[in-house]
């Protein structure tokens, strides 16, 4: 399994509108995406206000390409969201139970 981290920054001043698409639009979408066993969303913290993410378990490599295409190793965005975010990370561990 593969457990993907993706890391978000927002652009000063867009943290509530980031904070409604993450939670009204992105999580259901991970929670909802085919060859994810597991996903933990993380939102903004008072300290952090401008930081979100999510840990996710998936299925297999393959299971991943299947929903970002070959390039998985560049963090995309959706384009609604563009807007919002000033950088963005991911990073890609094997999972060990």
């Amino acid at each position: 399994m593969i457990m993907r981290i993706f890391q978000i920054v927002t652009r000063p001043g867009k943290e509530e509108e980031f904070s409604n698409f993450f939670h009204e639009i992105a999580i259901p979408l991970m929670r909802g995406t085919k060859g994810i066993v597991l996903v933990f969303p993380g939102a903004a913290r008072e300290d952090t206000p401008r930081e979100f993410s999510f840990v996710m378990l998936w299925e297999s490599l393959e299971a991943l390409k299947a929903f970002v295409g070959e390039d998985f190793e560049s963090p995309h965005i959706d384009p609604a969201e563009a807007e919002l975010v000033e950088s963005r990370s991911i990073k890609h561990y094997e999972f060990v139970e």
